[in-house]
């Protein structure tokens, strides 16, 4: 069997694509297969990747479905061992496969974590998301289970490309990436993370995010509406699995910040169609089971954001009623 599958989605990437392929095919651990799944591009991407005559790389031309779609077509079809995601404007350490694949074995994990390194017009950073910061050493040199996380569940990368993951635990479980919408990794993270049996982290540097004008998180624009679909997968996702109990006084807060942030800072001309989407969410909250738990769980600024989107009728008055919530306090 293979050792890694590589699931590598692009979208009119012929700026950054090379790097990507390349970086993979120069890894040290050499048994592997790359699943590049062309979502539709209309650039020179499919001409960049049929430059290449590497028998591992699989290529699968569609239309354009969006990453959530290209990344389960990917998964579809994997026939490796463990399973690893790339994106088309990143790239992987020349010994990321193997470090990352003796680590899963070695430990028998569902999942890997390992940390990323971000770059910028030729310069290095790091910060304490993407350094697992959050992992006090205790988690170090050992396997632990998704609840020893409880304190700090919403504070871990949900990055699919930080991560190595086992196929077969991948299968049994359905996971799939939530289709046509953008932050597809947010509850594909959480289902795959607390339905585990066995995690563990690797302090190495495997991974490095390219920071750019084109990267969906850079801008605050229309992608950004998708954050409040996200969120209502992510709390279906708890509840269907038994989680919501054990983690909503958490979870309810990071729905509710999602699209909060997310209105104070996204382009002045989408806010209005992002104040729509937000209310009309809050409003069939408002009829459910759970709107005592917003009430009673939420911090003072988030539950005034609440039932200043609730009482209010329109964008206009939402602002006057929530001007003393400018920040991103909690």
């Amino acid at each position: 069997m293979t050792k890694i599958s590589i699931i590598l989605p692009v979208f009119n990437g012929e700026k950054y694509i090379k790097k990507a392929i390349d970086s993979v095919l120069a890894q040290s651990l050499t048994d592997f297969e790359l699943i590049i799944i062309n979502d539709g591009s209309t650039d020179c991407t499919p001409n960049i990747v049929n430059g290449y005559s590497d028998e591992r790389i699989i290529l699968i031309n569609q239309e354009n479905h969006g990453p959530g779609n290209a990344r389960n077509q990917g998964l579809e079809i994997a026939k490796g061992e463990y399973v690893m995601f790339l994106d088309s404007d990143d790239w992987f350490k020349c010994d990321a496969f193997e470090i990352a694949y003796n680590n899963a074995v070695k430990n028998d994990t569902d999942i890997s974590i390992f940390q990323i390194i971000k770059y910028d017009d030729g310069e290095y950073s790091q910060n304490d998301w993407f350094n697992l910061n959050n992992f006090s050493k205790d988690f170090e040199d050992r396997v632990f289970n998704p609840h020893e996380c409880r304190d700090f569940l919403f504070d871990i990368s949900v990055s699919a490309c930080q991560k190595i993951f086992r196929r077969e635990f991948i299968s049994k479980i359905d996971a799939k990436f939530p289709e046509g919408i953008y932050f597809e990794d947010m509850p594909f993270f959480f289902y795959t993370f607390l339905s585990s049996k066995r995690i563990s982290i690797i302090k190495r540097h495997l991974y490095v995010r390219r920071k750019h004008e084109g990267s969906i998180t850079e801008a605050i624009d229309s992608k950004f509406l998708d954050t409040v679909e996200a969120g209502q997968i992510l709390m279906d996702i708890f509840i269907k699995n038994d989680w919501y109990d054990m983690y909503k006084f958490d979870l309810l807060a990071f729905k509710i910040n999602g699209p909060r942030y997310a209105l104070m800072g996204i382009e002045e001309k989408y806010k209005e169609k992002l104040y729509s989407l937000i209310k009309k969410d809050y409003d069939s909250i408002k009829t459910t089971q759970y709107y005592d738990d917003y009430l009673e769980n939420l911090g003072p600024v988030k539950r005034k954001f609440f039932l200043d989107i609730i009482e209010s009728k329109s964008y206009e008055e939402f602002k006057t009623l929530n001007q003393t919530n400018s920040s991103p306090a909690k």
